[in-house]
């Protein structure tokens, strides 16, 4: 608890030595047509079409129309942007992916391209970023790097979250109830209180369970079931009670489920005004995340490509390592994360299941286990009538347990139990100011963190068990200043900003086999570091009132990276951070007496520096430091740089002839390819008649790299890449006892993805999905009722894939989106 006091500590002696403070400049909305959004995207308060920054801007109200709940619902929201679920091997955390630059992966060794703030509180990795949008005003998503503002990791744009603030002229509480399928229960409520003229209270709170969509079956049952037991050879059954008789068959061989959710969360805030020109608020935060893995499925097995090991694993019970464990249907698997040979079991011939007391018996729950809470207070201090300071400090804490098998079986080929644990410290100082002629902002930003990784890597596919401890502290310093200016009274204005940086993360990492000492153990210290100057600039001009144009360029960068999972010695490796430029050309338009808001970008990124992982193979050393045996050789990477290797089996033709064969092991090999993308990007709001609102966004962008016909190199967008929305809904008035009927449809678009390095089986085509909502309102009584359906046509589509064959593993692994969902809500304000 150390640093929770030094942050109240930090907190207290601002409000001590701050001799005036003021609220917060809020630019006023436009009264007429269409409603603007206040965001904070330049760290000042400004009506969004003011604002030259290509922005998504949604509020509470519109979230809650569209049925979005989470970070990783805005991918129906915003153009050329991926939010996704990250795939279960890394944990509860959100990939983000805006104009064609993400990341997906949450472990320390490459940082995040999208920063996250909540409320001006940094957050700094991927894992835990899966925020429940309770107790919203807004969330902001700012497209194209904002280094000047937004500092480290912002390359490819920033989600900016801004929560509701306490209101000290208005008592009022509620409380939402939503029940739908797969038992879904989600209870939410909140209250405001003034506790007087100047102080006020805000708590909210949040409680959501639903069991997974994807079920778990025994395997054996299965077969059983299927009329086709020869298939389950002597594999035992999960559970005795779904063991068959002369006199029972069971109907139903689930034995759990996966794709679930249990999450409960509470805030509070509290803000206190003791002058006109003083706000101080101070905010707390707790979840407790419980959540069932991911669904994941098994596409593809190749039995080729299996180890030694594995035959012998699945031989043991007499089945092969093959397609029968394909269950044909994505909402089903036969994992069961349980290893029925127990501990101390000896198999002729396996390197693992060789009669150790640790080998074997392993069975660990399907969820993750995550606590994540902090204290936050800001306090802005009105200098003058024009001059605001503003102080902010906070604390983090983050706590979270991920276990992931890898094979879709029920027996086990590798399983990572994944223990994290993280503390952030955020302190940031400035001033703004807001004149006839000049907006400006200068500040201060200290961020620093303390975390620990401590992970179980159960592989019995390569004979080993391997731990690592990893301990990663990153610290990060910087000043900025920003200003747009006004020098003619003509409309016409220049953006300009800078940002000195001094980033560095201390990383200490070490990945011992069980049997240490030994010459695959990895121990090795690292720090990647970068000073950098991040600059913008931009010109702009208002071409009346309700019309802006744009043109700006500007700067993001990423610390360095290092490979986080080296499994021996000879794949320790480090690269370059990220560097791009990103030129932006736009117009904010509010038409036909603002029935119409249109919002256009075009952009241009020079991506000049992009280290690339690329998947291939080298061979596994044994404890002797040689070379371990088994049926593949090693070969050049196809499409590759000079250096790069995978492995493929011995043919027979070399087996008879005596060709060795050796046993091969996963390796990233890592090398920069510059690229450049660019892409449009629309969206557009109308409300030609009252009560009808229509909204609707496209966005295009188009990724080029000298290397883009080698899929080795350049995977991940082969093709120009698609997304788009839209959505309608009229409010009908004189419903009975004085209420409104709202019907709302919502359709969203993602174009085609490619996520494999080697081959265009996996490749994803684009696909759509549709929501819809029933709203009935009784506005005087405080009352509503919504009936909604999600995914409306049922599509099968993927979330995530894992293609292990790319790396020369047997199996491909795909996570499955929800189904076809619908909810029933209640809501009752007061």
């Amino acid at each position: 608890m150390k640093e929770v006091a030094s942050t109240l500590a930090l907190a207290s002696a601002i409000v001590i030595a701050s001799p005036v403070l003021a609220q917060d400049t809020a630019a006023a909305p436009r009264e007429q047509g269409i409603q603007d959004i206040v965001v904070t995207a330049t760290r000042q308060a400004t009506n969004m079409q003011d604002t030259p920054i290509a922005i998504t801007a949604v509020t509470s109200e519109a979230l809650e129309e569209r049925g979005l709940k989470s970070v990783a619902d805005l991918t129906a929201l915003v153009p050329n942007a991926e939010f996704r679920r990250t795939h279960g091997a890394f944990g509860p955390g959100v990939s983000a992916s805006i104009r064609g630059i993400g990341a997906s992966d949450t472990n320390i060794g490459n940082d995040p391209t999208v920063a996250y703030y909540v409320d001006d509180i940094y957050y700094p990795t991927l894992l835990g970023s899966n925020f429940d949008l309770l107790d919203i005003g807004h969330i902001e998503v700012l497209r194209g790097p904002q280094g000047t503002l937004f500092g480290r990791n912002s390359l490819a744009g920033a989600v900016n979250i801004v929560s509701k603030q306490p209101n000290f002229n208005e008592q009022s509480a509620y409380v939402e109830l939503n029940v739908g399928q797969y038992n879904r229960t989600d209870v939410r409520a909140g209250f405001n209180l003034p506790l007087g003229e100047n102080l006020a209270l805000m708590v909210s709170g949040a409680f959501k369970k639903r069991q997974g969509y994807q079920k778990m079956l025994d395997f054996t049952c299965e077969m059983n079931r299927r009329g086709t037991p020869e298939l389950a050879g002597d594999v035992p059954v999960y559970n005795l009670a779904t063991t068959s008789n002369p006199r029972y068959t069971p109907d139903d061989c689930v034995v759990g489920h996966l794709g679930g959710e249990d999450v409960q969360a509470v805030r509070a805030s509290m803000a206190w005004e003791p002058a006109s020109n003083v706000r101080l608020t101070v905010t707390g935060e707790f979840i407790r995340d419980q959540s069932e893995n991911p669904a994941d499925t098994t596409l593809s097995l190749n039995p080729a490509l299996n180890t030694p090991n594995e035959n012998l694993t699945f031989g043991y019970y007499g089945v092969a390592y093959d397609s029968r464990f394909i269950t044909g249907n994505p909402y089903t698997t036969y994992e069961t994360y349980n290893d029925p040979i127990g501990a101390g079991t000896v198999i002729p011939g396996h390197t693992y299941y060789n009669g150790m007391s640790t080998h074997g018996g392993h069975t660990l729950p399907a969820r993750n286990d995550l606590t994540n809470w902090g204290i936050s207070a800001k306090l802005v201090v009105g200098l003058t009538s024009d001059i605001d300071l503003t102080a902010i400090a906070g604390y983090r804490s983050l706590d979270e347990t991920h276990i992931y098998q890898k094979d879709g079986t029920p027996l086990m080929t590798e399983m990572t139990t994944n223990v994290v644990t993280n503390d952030y410290t955020t302190g940031e100082l400035r001033l703004s100011g807001q004149h006839g002629w000049i907006d400006w902002v200068a500040g201060a930003f200290y961020f620093e963190a303390s975390g620990f990784q401590h992970a179980v890597i159960d592989q019995p596919r390569t004979g080993l068990i391997r731990y690592l401890n990893n301990s990663f502290d990153p610290v990060s310093k910087a000043v900025y200043a920003n200003a747009t200016v006004r020098p003619f009274d003509n409309g016409l204005s220049f953006t300009g900003g800078l940002r000195y940086s001094d980033d560095k993360k201390v990383v200490s990492l070490s990945n011992l086999v069980e049997t240490t000492p030994n010459p695959t153990d990895i121990e090795f210290d690292v720090t990647p570091e970068a000073k950098v100057l991040s600059w913008k600039l931009g010109v702009n001009y208002e071409l009346s009132a309700n019309m802006l144009v744009y043109a700006s360029a500007a700067t993001g960068y990423t610390l360095p990276g290092f490979n986080p999972r080296p499994q021996q010695p000879s794949q320790i490796a480090q690269f370059d951070g990220n560097e791009s430029v990103a030129y932006e050309l736009g117009a904010k338009l509010d038409m036909f007496d603002r029935r119409l808001r249109l919002n256009l970008a075009g952009f241009y990124t020079d991506f000049k520096t992009r280290p690339t992982a690329l998947a291939g193979q080298e061979l596994l050393l044994g404890p002797d430091g040689q070379p371990s045996p088994g049926n593949s050789i090693l070969i050049p990477l196809p499409d590759a740089p000079e250096g790069s290797t995978t492995c493929r089996p011995r043919t027979p033709a070399e087996i008879s002839s005596g060709v060795p064969g050796f046993s091969c092991i996963t390796r990233s090999f890592y090398l920069n390819t510059p690229a450049t993308i660019w892409g449009v990007e629309a969206e557009a709001t109308a409300q030609p008649i009252d009560g009808l609102v229509l909204n609707g966004a496209v966005g295009y962008h188009k990724f080029s790299s000298p290397d883009v016909d080698n899929r080795a190199i350049n995977p991940r967008q082969p093709e120009p890449f698609w997304s788009a929305n839209a959505g309608i809904q009229y409010t009908i008035e004189g419903m009975p006892l004085g209420g409104t009927l709202t019907p709302r449809l919502d359709w969203s678009y993602q174009g085609s993805r490619a996520p494999s390095t080697r081959t265009t089986a996996w490749n994803q085509p684009g696909y759509s999905l549709f929501n819809t909502r029933l709203t009935y309102d009784l506005p005087d009584a405080g009352f509503a009722i919504s009936a909604g359906v999600t995914n409306l046509f049922d599509k099968l589509y993927y979330e995530n894939f894992f293609i292990l064959q790319d790396s020369g593993q047997s199996n491909v692994q795909g996570q499955p989106a929800a189904p076809r969902q619908w909810y029933l809500q209640v809501k009752k304000t007061f």
